[in-house]
């Protein structure tokens, strides 16, 4: 996972990651409880010089010799390895921002590895409540829980479960839940790059959301009156986005939130095949990223039980 950033060494760090990642949330003094966890401090001794200085041992040892140049293999950084900092997109971030999750509530995370959501939830939680973190994956669940104990989480259990069926076993339980379900991936498209649409196809979109509606039921199973839903991906066709947001709202009932996000890159929900205007005024409230140098393509909605 490699980083290329240009720029000063008296520039202000800016990350530019992929989505596997993210960072912690920092504190102004360490804890003098043991039993304190890296999800809720940085350690004072992690400064932005000392983050510069591995930044610079790394071009070092790479012999760069452009000095305007920053390679950062970041999984080598001490920091990054003692779990004191955490990489992660800037879209990839967006979801757990909009779900607003808060100190001793019950969260739902259907499709939470490889866990960057999930621990960003918990540092917003201050490590206190309960989250559920599901992936259908073994592999990837396991690559989940390595990431939730690396930042020193405890108030997250992993399971490896269908989350088609999460509604039915844990019927009205949470106070939000978090259905970001990785689509057709088109907003992480790159021109240049043809692995990175040559799986794509109209039949795979149908195919996934078909999945999708169901992980929305699903939800709205799981979710007590009145609570939350955030609903996000990173792909960018209608199929999977507002046609779900549609479903949601005329078969489920469910009501759709105002988000408020300031974004250059957010466009507003697309509702002009809508024939109800009061369906389609809510649709509009959800937000689509466009993908730009800075931020992957993403859709995000928030709707109400």
């Amino acid at each position: 996972e490699e980083i290329i950033e240009e720029g000063t060494s008296d520039d202000k760090q800016e990350n530019n990651t992929e989505s596997e990642t993210e960072p912690t949330a920092p504190q102004d003094q360490k804890p003098e409880n043991n039993e304190q966890t890296n999800a809720e401090y940085i350690k004072p001794e992690v400064t932005v010089e000392d983050f510069k200085a591995e930044v610079y041992t790394a071009k070092s040892n790479l012999n760069i010799k452009d000095p305007k140049a920053r390679i950062i293999e970041a999984p080598t950084f001490e920091i990054y390895k003692d779990g004191k900092i955490y990489l992660q997109s800037l879209s990839s971030m967006v979801p757990p921002i909009v779900l607003e999750p808060k100190e001793e509530e019950k969260v739902l995370d259907m499709t939470a590895a490889p866990g960057s959501k999930t621990t960003q939830i918990a540092c917003m939680m201050k490590n206190k409540g309960t989250i559920l973190a599901n992936e259908i994956d073994k592999i990837r669940c396991d690559r989940l829980k390595y990431n939730i104990e690396k930042q020193g989480i405890n108030i997250v259990e992993v399971i490896n479960e269908d989350a088609r069926n999460l509604g039915k076993k844990h019927t009205e339980e949470f106070d939000r839940v978090l259905l970001d379900k990785l689509g057709s991936g088109e907003g992480r498209f790159e021109v240049d790059d043809k692995h990175s649409y040559s799986n794509w196809s109209t039949s795979m979109v149908k195919d996934l959301g078909n999945l999708q509606k169901e992980l929305i039921k699903s939800a709205y199973q799981a979710l007590k009156p009145g609570g939350i839903l955030v609903y996000s991906t990173c792909t960018l066709n209608k199929y999977e986005n507002e046609n779900m947001v549609e479903f949601a709202i005329k078969e489920l009932g469910m009501s759709v939130m105002d988000i408020q996000l300031d974004v250059k890159e957010k466009t507003k929900g697309i509702s002009k095949s809508i024939s109800d205007k009061n369906v389609a005024k809510q649709v509009e409230k959800a937000i689509r990223i466009i993908p730009s140098e800075n931020m992957e393509g993403f859709f995000i909605c928030k709707l109400r039980k």
